[in-house]
């Protein structure tokens, strides 16, 4: 059988800070603690290899979180760093579903940390046998 990789992009631009602090962006919407939960779709009952990139402004702490199907990610999600950065990390300790997933942003309420969140773009294979499976994944 061969695999073939596929993606979802995900397009949050969201601000996360603790009330009363903003970051001057015009491009971000203020979403407080956590963003809401934003939807893309798996073309496959068997996802694999599975993994994510995160567009990421002026993260200054370990701690926030990635929430795929409302759970967490496992280990640490969004590394500090000054500006912007696109970090790559595994999905483990969740499953990706066929159909409807979706993706969240928790900040690390024990911090004073703001931030924003671009794009994220989620990344699996699926096994194909000479055919496409499905549907390509509309942006």
């Amino acid at each position: 059988m061969t695999e073939r990789a596929t993606y979802a992009t995900v397009y949050l631009a969201a601000q996360l800070a603790p009330e009363g602090t903003e970051l001057a962006l015009d491009w971000a919407d203020d979403t407080g603690d956590r963003t809401d939960d934003y939807e893309f779709e798996v073309s496959t009952d068997d996802p694999r290899e599975a993994y994510l990139e995160i567009q990421a402004f002026d993260v200054a702490d370990y701690g926030h979180e990635v929430l795929v199907n409302g759970e967490p990610l496992s280990g640490f999600d969004i590394p500090p760093n000054d500006g912007w950065q696109l970090w790559t990390d595994t999905i483990s300790g969740v499953e990706l579903q066929e159909g409807t997933n979706t993706l969240a942003i928790a900040r690390d309420t024990d911090t004073d940390d703001a931030f924003a969140v671009g794009t994220v773009r989620v990344h699996w294979k699926e096994l194909v046998n000479g055919f496409h499976s499905k549907e390509p994944v509309n942006e």
